[in-house]
């Protein structure tokens, strides 16, 4: 198996967000699906995750799934052009001692959307929503991390961005790492 490196990134105070500079462009919009389904989920987690060796959730039931999605502070958004999805992200938030941490839990653009500014806009959204859920959320205490980690199997782009957004390093890790083909089921065998 292969050595892959992870990276925990963190923020403590939503001051440490630094949003991208760059504007969404007219054809494109970023929206939380509100009553998203365990199939929508995973075709966003399959597009994205195709490339990056994503394969962590395929093996979990659909009831699972749909689980995870119904969280209290769970979320997902979306960034739309031209009326096709680009990228998503997806919070989860765990509530730890009276304050809620929540994690950007998976994010990413699809493979075609990759190097045309958009991610850094995506993840400055992403921040944002992440840091102003307990607004949304009544049931949960106010944020005091926002955190994600990411691997060496992920694009080059991947810390940059997320340094660039404001997120420190905190932890790194080297473990061993059965890497599974994230494309199963997306297309038939040829």
């Amino acid at each position: 198996m292969p050595l892959v490196t992870i990276t925990y990134l963190q923020q403590l105070a939503p001051t440490h967000m630094r949003p991208s500079t760059r504007q969404l462009p007219e054809n494109a919009r970023i929206e939380k699906v509100s009553q998203i389904t365990p199939e929508f989920s995973r075709f966003l987690y399959q597009c994205v995750g195709s490339k990056l060796n994503w394969a962590d959730r395929l093996s979990i039931s659909r009831n699972d799934w749909d689980a995870s999605l119904r969280k209290p502070g769970s979320e997902t958004y979306v960034l739309y052009q031209d009326g096709a999805p680009q990228g998503y992200a997806e919070l989860a938030t765990e509530v730890l001692a009276g304050h809620s941490e929540v994690e950007i839990y998976y994010f990413g653009l699809f493979p075609e959307a990759i190097g045309k500014g958009l991610g850094g806009i995506l993840l400055s959204e992403a921040n944002r929503r992440a840091w102003d859920i307990p607004q949304r959320e009544s049931t949960l205490p106010p944020v005091s991390r926002v955190w994600l980690h990411t691997c060496s199997l992920d694009g080059e782009a991947a810390i940059p961005n997320y340094q660039a957004r404001g997120f420190s390093v905190y932890e790194t890790l080297e473990e061993e790492t059965l890497v599974i083909d994230a494309s199963l089921e997306l297309w038939p065998n040829p």
